[in-house]
């Protein structure tokens, strides 16, 4: 199944990954919508020439939006750094919701590898334990299965970073950054672009089941800060204490990315090394 121009994809959350996820389709020959919660968000699209809808999906009955026929569905909104109430508005609630009023042939959602609580430093799999301790995370797996028991495909992302966005460069250069522990904490990433290639790819082929889109190369949080201050010839930030109370919960796991690859997706950033010598 190729970049047919017949085919309609509709984006929900046109937010960092969304917006750069919506211009990928568009360009390559999709009949593309997406849905943003504002029009301060959807304006700027709508003069690079997207169709964007602003709706609030929280509330709004997407019924009456007139997007029934979409090939493809693909939830990729953001909770907007919110907590558990957000969560169950934006990933669970609104799937459930679009999943019953919207016609569609296959539907995509972008979930997280932070519902891996594995804190061991362990290889995972899409075949290991996904337990999340966390009540956000735990939300997550509910949407989850919502859509996997549609044969839809769940796509769990790393860390993501890109243009404009990377938090551990950010940190490090406004004198914020610090090494938790010994430093040997793995960190897991994966580019923006890698992984709206990633969300394209399941959009071509609606591979049912989960997914990890991550890079080749997890690291540790040591490795990540001593790589990128040798480059910058920045000293290393100071050891810190761990931080049990970290937002996505204290994990530690180097997740793998085989499935996806024999699947025939290859990363552009293979590392976090090629993509933050771009940033830089």
């Amino acid at each position: 199944m190729g970049d047919d121009p017949a085919r309609r994809v509709l984006v929900i959350g046109c937010g960092y990954l969304g917006a750069a996820l919506l211009k990928d389709l568009a360009r390559t020959g999709w009949e593309a919508a997406g849905i943003t919660l504002s029009e301060t968000s959807a304006a700027p699209l709508r003069q690079q020439g997207l169709r964007v809808l602003a709706v609030d999906i929280r509330t709004e009955n997407p019924r009456s939006l007139g997007l029934n026929g979409q090939d493809v569905i693909i939830h990729c909104a953001s909770s907007r750094q919110g907590g558990p109430v957000a969560y169950r508005e934006i990933f669970l609630e609104a799937a459930e919701r679009l999943l019953k009023e919207i016609e569609f042939q296959h539907f995509i959602f972008t979930s997280s590898t932070s519902v891996y609580a594995q804190i061991d430093g362990s290889a995972v799999t899409e075949e290991s334990p996904a337990a999340p301790q966390r009540e956000t995370g735990t939300i997550l797996r509910q949407a989850e299965e919502m859509v996997l028991a549609r044969r839809g495909t769940v796509l769990r992302l790393s860390g993501l970073y890109g243009p404009g966005r990377c938090v551990p460069l950010r940190k490090l250069l406004s004198g914020e950054a610090g090494i938790e522990g010994d430093g040997k904490r793995i960190i897991n990433s994966i580019h923006r672009d890698d992984a709206v290639s990633a969300c394209r790819l399941a959009a071509i082929h609606r591979w049912p089941g989960v997914f990890n889109v991550t890079d080749n190369d997890p690291v540790t949080q040591l490795q990540w800060f001593t790589w990128v201050c040798a480059r910058l010839k920045y000293p290393l930030p100071p050891f810190v204490p761990l931080d049990p109370n970290r937002k996505r919960g204290w994990t530690n796991k180097r997740v793998g990315n085989a499935k996806l690859r024999s699947q025939g997706w290859t990363p552009r950033y293979p590392s976090f090394r090629e993509g933050v010598e771009e940033l830089l």
